[in-house]
């Protein structure tokens, strides 16, 4: 079984607060789970084996951000009866598209 999910979570209402700091310390705190992840500008990726490891993850890294109020968002994608990492659902959208799933842009970046 596969566990992939979308993580997010960020500091809200806290104008003293370094959010990119902040960010940085609930990211770190993904080290300390047993889960695969990568950042990108909205969000991070996480896959695990499980999903308490997923949730377990999720909630370091909210209780990580030291604001008074903080803001998650978990989206997540339960593969029960086969396993398919991260790379595999994007390599099956490329091969439909015959390409890279990003414009020439980014994708030189």
């Amino acid at each position: 079984m596969t566990v992939t999910a979308m993580l997010s979570v960020a500091p809200l209402d806290s104008p003293d607060v370094d959010f990119d700091a902040e960010i940085a310390k609930a990211i770190d705190a993904l080290e300390e789970y047993d889960v695969r992840y990568e950042t990108h500008p909205m969000e991070t990726t996480i896959e695990a084996d499980s999903l308490d490891e997923v949730f377990a993850a999720a909630k370091g890294a909210t209780e990580a951000v030291d604001a008074g109020r903080v803001s998650t968002k978990l989206k997540i994608d339960h593969f029960r009866e086969e396993d398919l990492a991260v790379e595999e659902k994007v390599d099956r959208v490329e091969t439909h598209l015959g390409r890279t799933a990003a414009s020439e842009e980014v994708s030189e970046q």
